[in-house]
């Protein structure tokens, strides 16, 4: 168990990039240590017993301007267009969301031009200069109507909070569009793995010196694993020191899958609930997917406080907590050559590009590292 150069906790996007760097680049021997059934983390793809495809724990929407990345990802795959849409039910009617020109139009009954619309949402936004919250935030973007008919609501089942205690950043990363593009991001590359996510992770991770443990809880192998170069945690940071400067909160979700007979069920990939049931969105990916069948499969996701970690909780008093927890996490890399890296290391929401940007700037770090050695 010894021989191994490297020693990655988790099969995620994080893991697999750095494996495939670590073993093409420099030749390096890895071991990847996974607890789950399965790699790709929560990115992972498969078959639903219909036989359609899923995204098993929500939908990954690949989308980045980093051209770089999307270089280094086509090594491993085909893209197909990422045909990601989103609506929102509310009020009994989908509206487009993030809301632009049309969300406006349907949900004033009224027609817009560019100019109208912006005087529109200048006369009933809130004039409040400096946001300090999510509900500041969002008020001071589009006024109280549209903060309860499309935020309000869905914040307090995704989150358990209200917006006005938790971060700017929780919906500060929801535009506001002065045109009619009813596409969920605007970055320059939208698109989907061709055979899924799971099949390019795959394909990253297969070289005769990448090994991989599923099943394999970290904590029990470590004491018989020593890399000769570096660690790479990628799991909770609090989990990986036992806790000792007590738990950081995260949001979990639940999912249940339900077979249709018909090809499809919804107008678009995704539908959000704000105001209605308990799930707070439904995904049909077969709409990314491209996936050719008769039948279709929807998930219901719900929000809960426990179970596995998705979203870390954007407060002020969480965000002090990380940070001891990050100062020991330093001396760890320091003493012991651990690096602690992706979202639940870093205890920070990450797209898909921007967490395998963070484990290629790792990578190289390791690397230069061991060079002076």
């Amino acid at each position: 168990m010894n021989h191994f150069d490297l020693v990655i906790c988790g099969a995620g996007p994080v893991g697999c990039t750095i494996a495939e760097r670590a073993a093409n680049q420099q030749g390096w021997k890895v071991l990847i240590i996974e607890k789950r059934n399965h790699i790709a983390g929560n990115c992972y793809d498969c078959y639903h017993k219909s036989g359609v495809m899923i995204h098993r724990y929500g939908p990954h929407y690949f989308r980045t301007n980093n051209q770089e990345i999307f270089e280094y990802l086509s090594k491993f795959t085909d893209w197909i267009p990422g045909d990601y849409f989103v609506k929102s039910y509310s009020q009994g009617e989908l509206f487009n969301f993030p809301i632009n020109i049309e969300t406006l139009e349907n949900f004033y009954n009224i027609k817009l031009s560019v100019k109208e619309a912006k005087e529109l949402i200048e006369n009933v936004r809130e004039k409040i200069e400096f946001p300090q919250n999510s509900e500041e935030y969002v008020l001071s973007k589009v006024g109280r109507e549209l903060y309860e008919a499309f935020y309000l609501g869905y914040t307090l089942k995704q989150w358990e909070r209200h917006p006005k205690d938790l971060d700017t950043s929780v919906c500060g990363r929801i535009p506001v569009r002065f045109n009619k593009d009813s596409r969920y991001s605007d970055y320059k590359y939208q698109v989907t793995p061709s055979q899924g996510f799971t099949a390019m992770f795959q394909k990253m991770i297969e070289h005769p010196n990448i090994s991989v443990m599923l099943q394999t809880d970290y904590k029990q192998i470590k004491p018989f694993v020593t890399p000769r170069i570096a660690t790479v945690y990628t799991g909770p940071i609090d989990e990986y020191f036992d806790y000792e400067l007590g738990k950081l909160p995260w949001r979990s979700l639940d999912f249940e899958f339900k077979e249709y007979y018909q090809e499809y069920k919804q107008p678009c990939v995704q539908i959000n609930y704000p105001n209605d049931f308990d799930y707070t969105r439904t995904v049909e990916i077969k709409h990314v997917t491209k996936q050719k069948c008769w039948n279709t499969v929807i998930s219901y996701e719900y929000s809960k406080s426990s179970g596995d970690p998705y979203y870390p909780v954007p407060a002020p008093e969480n965000a002090a907590l990380y940070k001891k927890y990050e100062e020991l996490a330093m001396l760890e890399q320091s003493i012991n050559k651990v690096f602690f890296v992706g979202r639940l290391a870093a205890y920070r929401y990450y797209n898909t590009d921007q967490v395998i940007e963070a484990a290629l700037k790792t990578f190289n770090q390791i690397q230069n590292i061991n060079s002076q050695n």
